[in-house]
C-alpha cells in the first residue's frame, strides 16, 4: 500500500467483490492475520490481500491507507480478543495474572503477528480500553499514580516480549525446535563436572524445564514484587521507590 489518503465517508464498500465478500474492515483484518500465519509480513501487500478477499486491490484504501495503517488494526485486533473474555475479579494479582496469561496465550495462537506487532503503539480502541483496564486494576488495588504506571510499563512489555520471544520459536520448523530442545540433553548434559559444576549438577531440571516457556514463572515473579511493593504502601514505609521503567525502552505497547 502507498500514503494514499481516502475521506473516512468514503471507505465502506456497500457491494460485494467478485467473490461475493461484502468488504469490510473487521474482514480485512481477519484476513491479513490469516494470510500473515501463512506466509509472514509478505502477506502485507495490497495484490495478495485483493486475490485472497477477490477485491480490486485498489478497493483496500477505503480502509486502510497504507500497510502500516493496515498493521497497527491487526496489532490492535489481537488486544481486543485478548480482552474479549476477560473479566476482573476484584483481586488484582489474579486478575493481572489472568490477563497475563491470555496476552501470552494470544501470541502464540498467532505467533507470526505476534512477532511482527509486538512494538507498536495503536493508538486504537483495543488498546485504549487495555490501558484504561489495567491502570483501573492498580488504582483501584490502592498504587499511587507513578506506580501504577510503572507496574504497567513492567507488566506490558514482560507479557510482549515473551509472547514475541515464544513466537519465535513456535514459527520454527518442529524439527529445528525438537533439535535445539536437545541441545540441553546432548551437549549441556555431557559437561563434566571438573570444569561446569554448576551445569553439571543441576542439568537434569535445565532438560526439563528449558523445554518450556518460563513466562508463568517470570510473571509471578513480578506480581510478587508488585505486591510486596504495595504492601509496604500500605504500611507507610513506602521507601526508595523502585526504578520500574528504564532508558531504551520501546514505549510499552499494551496487551
Amino acid at each position: 500500500m502507498t500514503d494514499r489518503v481516502v475521506p473516512p465517508a468514503a471507505r465502506q464498500r456497500r457491494r460485494p467483490t467478485k467473490q461475493g465478500v461484502v468488504l469490510s474492515e473487521e474482514r480485512i483484518v481477519e484476513t491479513a492475520l490469516r494470510l500473515i500465519e501463512e506466509h509472514g509480513a509478505d502477506a502485507l501487500s495490497v495484490r495478495r490481500l485483493g486475490r485472497a478477499l477477490g477485491a480490486d486491490p485498489s478497493s483496500l484504501y477505503r480502509y486502510f491507507r497504507h500497510t502500516d495503517d493496515l498493521m497497527l488494526a491487526i496489532a490492535d485486533e489481537l488486544i481486543g480478543r485478548t480482552l474479549r473474555t476477560w473479566r476482573p475479579s476484584g483481586d488484582w494479582v489474579a486478575d493481572l495474572r489472568d490477563l497475563g496469561l491470555r496476552m501470552h496465550a494470544g501470541a502464540l495462537a498467532h505467533p507470526r503477528a505476534a512477532m511482527l506487532s509486538a512494538h507498536r503503539v495503536t493508538g486504537r480502541a483495543h488498546e485504549i480500553q487495555a490501558v484504561e483496564s489495567v491502570l483501573g486494576v492498580l488504582r483501584e488495588a490502592g498504587f499511587p499514580d507513578p506506580e501504577a504506571v510503572g507496574i504497567y510499563h513492567a507488566f506490558v512489555d514482560q507479557a510482549l516480549a515473551f509472547g514475541a520471544l515464544d513466537s519465535a520459536g513456535t514459527a520454527l520448523p518442529r524439527a529445528a525446535r525438537e533439535a535445539e530442545a536437545d541441545v540441553w540433553r546432548s551437549i549441556y548434559g555431557r559437561l563434566p563436572a571438573e570444569t561446569h559444576p554448576h551445569i553439571a549438577a543441576t542439568v537434569p531440571h535445565l532438560v526439563v524445564s528449558m523445554r518450556s516457556s518460563s513466562y508463568p514463572a517470570a510473571l509471578d515473579l513480578l506480581l510478587t514484587a508488585a505486591r510486596t511493593r504495595l504492601d509496604h504502601i500500605r504500611a507507610g514505609s513506602g521507601g526508595r521507590r523502585p526504578h520500574w521503567t528504564g532508558s531504551g525502552s520501546r514505549g510499552g505497547r499494551t496487551p
